[in-house]
């Protein structure tokens, strides 16, 4: 079940261009790898691997300005 959270970015010509961090359980997880990307007609997803091994799929609501993360692994 996607919960709501903090997803930090890099956001060069785009918001949000590229996460480098999720948080999940009241801990940072820096993100290793984006493992794919897509523009959806609200927003944005990535699924992502973090340096722990751990996989999410996180979504970006530019209308709300929210992100939501599921665990995925």
């Amino acid at each position: 079940m996607p919960i709501q959270t903090r997803v930090e970015c890099y956001a060069g010509y785009d918001y949000p261009q590229k996460p480098v961090a999720v948080w999940w359980q009241g801990r940072r997880l820096a993100v290793a790898v984006v493992r794919s990307e897509a523009r959806l007609p609200d927003g944005k997803r990535f699924v992502v691997e973090t340096e722990g091994e751990q996989v999410f799929e996180i979504n970006y609501n530019q209308i709300d300005d929210t992100w939501t993360v599921q665990d995925v692994s």
